[in-house]
């Protein structure tokens, strides 16, 4: 039987690598500030360019840990940890920036999902 634990980390990875493999050059409504792709973000963030890489590689590597975790459960909790701890980073920078609710429902949608898998 599928549970929601599985729906949620499933849809977890999937979201993070839509975002960071096939949105990361385009524009969104829910870019931080006024920026047109993900490393203009971290740029309106005030992070060195490096953090996107660090982040990328980092959020990636979670996003993998979540999907091996549907065949190697012990995966899963350090994988929806570790995104929970970058999402709730990622809330900060737009509150940081001043953004809009709107533009941080993503990432905290997001963590509270990670949250969900963590501790359900």
């Amino acid at each position: 039987m599928i549970t929601a634990v599985l729906v949620f980390q499933v849809a977890l990875a999937l979201v993070i690598l839509n975002v960071w493999l096939l949105r990361v050059n385009r524009a969104t409504s829910y870019r931080g500030g006024a920026a047109q792709n993900m490393k203009e973000e971290f740029a309106v963030y005030g992070l060195p360019p490096a953090m996107f890489y660090i982040v990328g590689a980092l959020k990636l590597a979670c996003a993998v840990a979540l999907l091996v975790g549907v065949w190697a459960p012990a995966a899963t909790v350090p994988g929806a940890a570790s995104l929970a701890a970058l999402m709730a980073g990622a809330t900060v920078m737009h509150v940081k920036v001043k953004d809009p609710p709107k533009k941080a429902m993503p990432a905290l949608t997001l963590l509270v999902l990670c949250l969900f898998v963590v501790f359900v």
